[in-house]
């Protein structure tokens, strides 16, 4: 991805922003028709397991077809593969991959500040802006219909998305560049957006737990004490032990992770000791992908630092975009997250694991917190949208020529009705295709588990 600023001034960017109107006009994107050619959802979602491992497939499927929303959590590759068969604006960002609602939350930052963005990145890929805008839009869309929502207020919470969206770029359109790379949403913006006295009340006790939450509240969730150590819980199938082997190549692999740190980081890392792992099973659409946590002790039997390893696979968007600046899987998902997130966990780092399998560790608990979308009014999730679409802006704005993008979106509101044209026909499409998929489940062509 080349340098934003590398080529013409403001006005020049801005020009080449409207010139790709040409290209796609801010109304085509609204509207879904499927292509002819398209292919079978379930199909595409048994594609991505064959490399998974097999025993839990069945958990990824179980919870797939909890609902539509839960289905959207899953089918990345499905959604990636329809955007790819559009024209787009070629107006390049580094994208989130799969901005839904529900990977966008709270988290600490390194300094403990309580931060609110984009919270998952394992489809990290450069491309066009507006695919994570409609992803996020068609989230919206399905959360506010599952919610039961009016249909017009199920439109307004979209066009908030996108219009939350545009309006963050447009303001930082016309800031400086360091102004943008430190530019940061604090968690107590969230406190305004909630109308009834209710939710707010709730929601400052949410915050005021978010931030008392760290590794040691996960101390007492994750592990039990054997023989006067510390060790991890067995959960079958969702936490498990290691395994003599896979414990053995963690402890080996450790050093290719270290190296990935900067020298203060791997200072830091140096004073704890390895102590325990466990495999684990996470997310909707993650599911599948080895997984496993690390237990690390530090000064005493209070100070543990928990590290998650997981797989790195090659992005969904891969398939229909330019290859990016990376070749490893591992290094991509680490150093999107550092593009995109306002700031980053100390701990984020890659390496190649045993058959060669791409990997990356981060903290595997560090002060997050996740809106509760599902108990959402119609007036809540409008603002919680439009939140979640000004994120997406400044996570955008670090890595493409947000003045050209500025320019293509304009004044007007053109971009972001088309966009929720787009989002309400998809969620019909992400409603179909998750019946598609309970129905296979139900003949028995796919298995499914109860959700775990």
């Amino acid at each position: 991805m080349s340098t934003p600023g590398a080529a013409g001034g403001p006005a020049e960017r801005a020009r080449r922003g409207k010139e790709a109107r040409k290209r796609v006009a801010r109304s085509a994107h609204a509207g879904w028709l499927p292509p002819v050619d398209r292919a079978d959802p379930v199909a595409v979602l048994e594609r991505q397991g064959r490399d998974r491992l097999p025993e839990l497939l069945p958990v990824r499927h179980g919870r797939m077809t909890a609902s539509p929303f839960a289905f959207l959590r899953g089918a990345a590759a499905v959604m990636a593969a329809d955007l790819a068969a559009r024209p787009h604006t070629g107006l390049t960002v580094q994208l989130c991959g799969d901005a839904h609602l529900l990977n966008f939350g709270l988290y600490a930052s390194p300094e403990r500040s309580l931060l609110f963005d984009l919270n998952d990145f394992d489809e990290t890929h450069p491309g066009p802006f507006e695919w994570d805008v409609k992803r996020l839009a068609v989230s919206v869309a399905v959360a506010a219909r599952e919610n039961g929502h009016p249909e017009d207020r199920v439109r307004a919470a979209t066009v908030a998305a996108a219009a939350g969206y545009r309006i963050a770029m447009l303001r930082l359109a016309r800031l400086g560049e360091l102004a943008v790379w430190h530019e940061r949403i604090d968690a107590d913006r969230l406190l305004p957006l909630l109308r009834s006295a209710r939710r707010r009340r709730r929601a400052e006790a949410s915050l005021t737990r978010a931030r008392r939450r760290t590794d040691l509240q996960s101390l007492g969730r994750l592990t039990e004490l054997v023989d006067g150590h510390h060790r991890i819980v067995h959960d079958p199938p969702l936490l498990e032990p290691a395994g003599v082997s896979d414990s053995a190549a963690l402890r080996k692999i450790f050093s290719d992770y270290r190296s990935t740190l900067s020298e203060e980081r791997r200072l830091l890392l140096d004073r704890y000791r390895f102590t325990d792992a466990a495999r684990k099973v996470v997310g909707v659409g993650s599911v599948g992908l080895r997984c496993f946590v690390v237990l690390l002790a530090g000064r005493d039997a209070d100070d543990r630092l928990f590290l998650q390893i997981k797989e790195a696979r090659a992005a969904v968007l891969e398939a229909h975009l330019p290859s990016g600046p990376y070749t490893h899987p591992g290094h991509r998902v680490v150093a999107g997250q550092r593009l995109l997130q306002a700031a980053s966990d100390i701990f984020l780092g890659w390496m190649t694991g045993p058959q060669g399998r791409a990997f990356y560790w981060r903290q595997l608990r560090d002060t997050k917190g996740t809106a509760d979308v599902a108990g959402m009014s119609p007036g809540d999730l409008t603002a919680y949208a439009r939140l979640c679409g000004t994120a997406l802006a400044r996570a955008h704005a670090r890595s493409g020529d947000r003045i050209a993008v500025a320019g293509y979106l304009g004044g007007a509101d053109t971009f972001e009705r088309a966009v929720a044209d787009f989002a309400l026909a998809y969620a019909d499409q992400t409603a179909a295709d998750h019946a598609a998929l309970c129905a296979a489940v139900a003949a028995g062509v796919v298995n499914a588990a109860p959700d775990v």
